[in-house]
């Protein structure tokens, strides 16, 4: 799979960390990096099952393009979701399709989070792709 430029980069940004603490550390000011969902916006239709923390994602669609807001009530889950709007906002349904959860892994933050929260992360990615496949059809 060939990963959209901006994800090329972040992959690369986090190879060159040394260590877990490092790679938690820099993944708090991915925080910032989300189209925030209101939290009065949050429902149970936004909620990310199986996620530690309260998060929560509502995807849209225009010009076949991938949109998405999110939100979580723990930092860290916030720089997570940071991490997909990197990898997923704006780009056309037909990659954020074949995407896989594998860059995480090549990120090296999935070995940096607890079980609790790779799952979590999965939770989060597997929402928005269902998502886009509930509204493509």
């Amino acid at each position: 799979m060939t990963y959209p430029q901006q994800l090329l980069e972040l992959i690369e940004e986090f190879k060159e960390l040394g260590d877990k603490r490092e790679r938690i550390e820099y993944l708090f000011e991915f925080a910032t990096e989300v189209n925030e969902l209101p939290r009065n916006e949050w429902t149970d239709e936004t909620r990310v099952r199986g996620c530690q923390s309260e998060a929560h994602i509502r995807v849209a669609i225009h010009d076949n393009a991938v949109h998405f807001e999110s939100a979580a009530d723990a930092q860290l889950v916030q720089g997570l979701m940071g991490i997909l709007t990197i990898a997923i906002e704006g780009q056309p349904t037909s990659l954020v399709l074949e995407l896989t959860p594998d860059f995480a892994s090549e990120m090296g933050i999935l070995t940096s989070l607890s079980p609790s929260r790779s799952n979590g992360f999965r939770n989060m990615f597997d929402k928005i792709q269902q998502e886009v496949r509930n509204i493509t059809g």
